[in-house]
């Protein structure tokens, strides 16, 4: 190469360039997002899904459970005037008359019953009070504080003024804080609630340790069956399948109806004991509208779902491992224990927790079934929902719920990893 054919030392190379003259670099960078933007549009029908169905209810449901309108939006004037004062404040005659424009306002917009349900929430039984006082209101003279006393001594009561406090604050934290079986003092101060008013948190603990019991039978029972969906010939394994899927192929509602037939007093399992001389005629299990009755239902509906992952992972798992450990002088109990065990924990730990969140959530079959001590928090949620229709309450209590489920998938995948979930 002479000299005049290097090129100089202080010139750029020359950068590649498409046919139309375009750098490269560029076109591809063009290329690129144009596949992003198309991969996003087959995506995003998809997206809309969740973000509707999803997101919407749970962000919504999260807001309810801090925001209740029904006090602040229809006393004004009583809002006001909390808006500076601290808990504990004494009532003066400047808020007795706030009151008095409040309720009067109320009874001709007929609101009163809507902001008595509110604080009725706090404080069980007065809702009557606003009720019978928004229809006197109109009438009520100078001084109020009096005239207010005169209609129910109550009003003078510093647990209402303390609960309507609460309740005039935008956001609030007195349904988590009834969740969990506590509210404020007059003072502001958190204490737990009269004793006979404390079922919340021992609904939680209830709800915890009835799925964790019924994620550990579904994998006792569940167990024997996968491994043999996995070790048998083709034919048989495809017949023992259907018999696994039949109850999907069943409505949740006849299943239960059927266990209700079977676990009664004068049911089939009774009748069986009875007629084979185990029990007396007099003597019968009581199997129903208890928490027995819930397991038994709940097991029996939730065992597809255990044993679908765990047969995911059995199939997978080679047969020569465990030859190749018996050739070796293993016994076979040795064999299940470091050979096969540890290979299944991703079908346990998914079917667990698949097992466990369903069972967190059901409450048809333990109402039906479950009687007083057979339901759950899921109940209470229902009822909140459908007859109380404190749907802050049902929020709270939901968004705790979810939380604990939160927790219980962080702590999945600490310790067994999600990538490793296998679900069938």
């Amino acid at each position: 190469m002479t000299h005049a054919d290097q090129p100089d030392q202080g010139q750029e190379p020359e950068l590649l360039r498409t046919a139309d003259g375009l750098l490269l670099q560029t076109a591809l960078n063009r290329v690129s997002r144009r596949a992003k933007i198309k991969a996003f549009l087959l995506v995003l029908p998809l997206l809309a899904f969740i973000l509707v169905s999803f997101v919407a209810p749970i962000g919504q449901m999260l807001l309810r459970s801090v925001n209740n309108d029904q006090f602040y939006s229809n006393m004004p004037e009583l809002t006001l005037w909390f808006a500076d004062k601290e808990f504990g404040v004494e009532p003066d005659e400047m808020a007795f008359t706030a009151l008095a424009a409040d309720l009067t306002f109320a009874a001709k917009e007929r609101t009163a019953g809507s902001v008595g349900t509110r604080v009725n929430y706090d404080l069980p039984g007065s809702r009557s009070l606003f009720t019978s006082a928004a229809r006197k209101a109109k009438g009520l003279n100078p001084p109020f504080k009096d005239a207010f006393i005169k209609i129910n001594k109550d009003w003078v009561d510093p647990e209402l003024w303390a609960a309507m406090h609460a309740a005039s604050a935008t956001y609030t934290s007195s349904f988590y804080l009834a969740a969990v079986d506590r509210k404020r003092d007059t003072d502001g101060s958190i204490i737990q609630v009269d004793e006979n008013r404390r079922i919340y948190v021992q609904l939680f603990w209830r709800t915890l340790w009835l799925s964790g019991l019924i994620a550990v039978l579904c994998l006792l029972l569940g167990f024997p069956v996968a491994h043999l969906l996995a070790t048998l010939p083709m034919r048989k394994a495809s017949l023992l399948m259907i018999l696994v899927l039949l109850p999907f192929w069943t409505s949740l509602l006849v299943r239960t109806t059927a266990w209700m037939v079977i676990l009664q007093g004068q049911g089939v399992f009774n009748n069986i004991l009875v007629s084979l001389g185990i029990v007396a005629d007099d003597n019968r299990f009581e199997l129903m509208y208890n928490q027995t009755g819930s397991i038994v239902a709940m097991t029996h509906i939730l065992l597809p779902f255990m044993i679908l992952p765990l047969y995911s992972v059995m199939r997978t798992i080679p047969p020569s491992y465990a030859r190749a450990a018996r050739s070796l002088g293993a016994t076979s109990w040795t064999t299940f224990r470091r050979i096969y065990l540890p290979q299944t924990i991703p079908g346990i730990g998914a079917g667990g927790l698949l097992v466990f969140i369903l069972a967190v959530g059901y409450y048809i079959t333990p109402a039906l079934v479950g009687g007083a001590s057979g339901q759950l928090i899921s109940n209470q949620i229902a009822f909140h929902m459908q007859d109380s229709l404190n749907w802050s309450m049902a929020s709270a209590l939901a968004a705790i719920l979810l939380a604990a489920v939160l927790v219980l998938y962080w702590l999945y995948d600490r310790l067994i990893g999600i990538d490793n979930m296998k679900l069938g």
